[in-house]
């Protein structure tokens, strides 16, 4: 079988996993002609993730159909996964859990809050089982996941464990699956090649992208900015994920080290801390198209964006709104300020 031969094959592979159907797609591909006018550069598209029609969006959910298909056939009662209290991973999962009528067990970092908002408000309203590790490391969660994996399985439960962020092998291969999506909507325009950018944290929406469109034939260019990790590491992490995925389809991996575009400079001062340029790009797609971006990844993503803009290329943009509006609704809002000095 050729190169080329084992290309078209793979998308058989890919739409011949179970998937649980949980999103209404294609999501929205729009223009944003005002908030490119103000920012400069190329012409800007959205990608409109955020109104996945499924536990108030997200690109999270196009993993979720794969990963909870796999729990179903083989016979899990519960998920198990961890992140921080504000993740929509962990909402949208428990989500999941909710209408397949299994249980849920959520494993965050941290002390609990003084009070429940946002995202963490809504996974314990859909019956989540939450515990916090108690250690400000992110990581804490990793080994909380297994060991509360193997304890419900001494009790004789049938547990599903998700990696933090629903970064794995399986999951990505949603996200190829999203690639393709919006390679079907753009060329439906004919318009020219473009360039896509979102933001990244755990690395499982970007690998799932780079497979896609190397499988694709590469029509765009898919980059991102890191908003939890350094550069490296995360190029690191996406370049195993997408050799673990191509494993798992039984396909070579396809992508070059290189092709691992990851821009780093505007986490500030972590994951989830908002920045001041976070807050000014919030303000500024609000009040030029009336898009909601957060203060933990979209918004840190398009004031890179913002920054970047004028210095790019001709070809078109589009930018990954991967959702993450809960998050708008925690704390006494202190990002808001800086939002609201934007012009």
């Amino acid at each position: 079988m050729s190169v080329v031969d084992v290309w078209m094959d793979v998308w058989g592979r890919l739409d011949a996993l179970p998937r649980r159907r949980l999103a209404v797609l294609p999501t929205p591909l729009v223009e944003a002609p005002r908030l490119s006018k103000v920012v400069g550069g190329p012409p800007l598209w959205v990608k409109r993730d955020d109104l996945i029609s499924f536990a108030f969006g997200g690109n999270k959910v196009r993993g979720l159909e794969l990963l909870l298909a796999d729990a179903l056939a083989r016979g899990c009662d519960v998920l198990v996964t961890g992140a921080g209290a504000q993740s929509n991973h962990v909402r949208a999962t428990a989500t999941a859990a909710a209408v397949a009528n299994l249980e849920m067990v959520a494993l965050l970092w941290g002390e609990p809050p003084a009070r429940d908002d946002g995202n963490l408000r809504l996974t314990r309203l859909l019956g989540s089982e939450v515990h916090f590790t108690g250690s400000p490391d992110r990581s804490s969660v990793d080994p909380a996941i297994e060991r509360t994996a193997e304890a419900l399985r001494a009790k004789g439960r049938r547990p599903y464990p998700i990696p933090r962020g629903g970064a794995c092998a399986l999951g990505a291969l949603g996200h190829a699956l999203a690639a393709r999506e919006l390679a079907d909507q753009w060329q439906a325009m004919g318009s020219s090649p473009l360039r896509v950018v979102s933001a990244a944290g755990s690395g499982g929406t970007f690998a799932g992208w780079l497979l896609g469109n190397a499988w694709l034939g590469r029509p765009f260019t898919f980059e991102v900015v890191t908003v939890s990790r350094p550069a490296d590491q995360l190029a690191a992490r996406v370049f195993e994920l997408a050799r673990e995925a191509s494993e798992l389809l039984g396909v070579p991996c396809p992508i070059e080290r290189e092709e691992v575009i990851v821009h780093g400079g505007f986490i500030g001062a972590g994951y989830g801390v908002p920045t001041a340029e976070g807050s000014a790009a919030i303000g500024l797609a609000a009040r030029t198209e009336g898009l909601f971006f957060d203060p933990t990844y979209t918004g840190k993503a398009f004031a890179w964006y913002a920054a970047a803009a004028a210095s790019l290329p001709a070809d078109p943009v589009v930018f990954l709104h991967s959702g993450g509006e809960p998050t708008l609704f925690t704390g006494e809002g202190e990002w808001v300020s800086a939002a609201l000095e934007v012009g």
